[in-house]
């Protein structure tokens, strides 16, 4: 019998994703069995587990990745899923997300990696280019993260006006600006030279400065001061 295509309330305990995980921590099941606990239960010729393989598999290089770029409607088109278990895979990439985000606001600043790490999960798989600034205190500690613009980076969207407003309304000393590349690849460009230079300069007459730029792209980043672009 593939012991796969028979409900998990039917397989021992032992190999139950759910009393696996009670047992001996989440680290230790694989990504199917953690979805399977999520969408609980299958259909009616395979367990949650086998429609969560088969979700993966459809996944394929993609891996999880798929589950973040997918819309609810196309999640709910594969058979077995719905709208119900598509909102259920949604909900909790989403709240994994804001627990990310939920614990950086108390972090001090030191290196170009703090920032990439308090940003990446959030930043790394978007589809347009979004521009934020990470406000600090003198401290160099996260005072707040403010959206400026979404859409190509160019003078005309990135104002010094908008940033720096945001900077003052909540008394930064210094700020950092990012933004995510969504081909994945961080490289600075021309304009993403100019934009920031423009804004060091705008920095220096407000007494507020902006100590780098860190571009996001699909798993890694460039400091733009650490590489001397600025």
């Amino acid at each position: 019998m593939d012991t796969y295509n028979i409900a998990i309330k039917d397989l021992p305990c032992d190999e139950r994703p759910r009393e696996r995980m009670l047992r001996y921590g989440p680290e230790v099941l694989s990504n199917a069995e953690l979805l399977a606990i999520i969408i609980r239960t299958g259909t009616k010729n395979e367990s949650a587990i086998k429609l969560a393989e088969r979700i993966l598999n459809r996944a394929g290089e993609e891996g999880l990745k798929f589950l973040l770029d997918s819309s609810l409607e196309e999640l709910s088109k594969i058979r077995g899923v719905g709208l119900a278990k598509a909102a259920e895979l949604k909900a909790a990439i989403e709240l994994g997300i804001r627990v990310q985000m939920s614990v950086r606001k108390t972090q001090s600043i030191t290196k170009p990696q703090d920032i990439a790490d308090l940003l990446m999960v959030e930043m790394r798989y978007l589809k347009k280019e979004v521009f934020k600034i990470v406000l600090l205190n003198v401290k160099n500690q996260v005072l707040g993260i403010e959206n400026i613009s979404v859409g190509n980076l160019n003078s005309s969207i990135v104002h010094p006006r908008e940033i720096f407003n945001a900077a003052i309304r909540k008394y930064a000393a210094a700020i950092i600006l990012a933004h995510n590349h969504p081909s994945g690849d961080p490289t600075p460009s021309v304009e993403d030279v100019g934009v920031t230079r423009r804004l060091i300069e705008g920095g220096k007459i407000l007494g507020i400065d902006v100590l780098d730029h860190i571009i996001i792209g699909d798993g890694v980043y460039i400091s733009m001061k650490q590489k001397n672009f600025i």
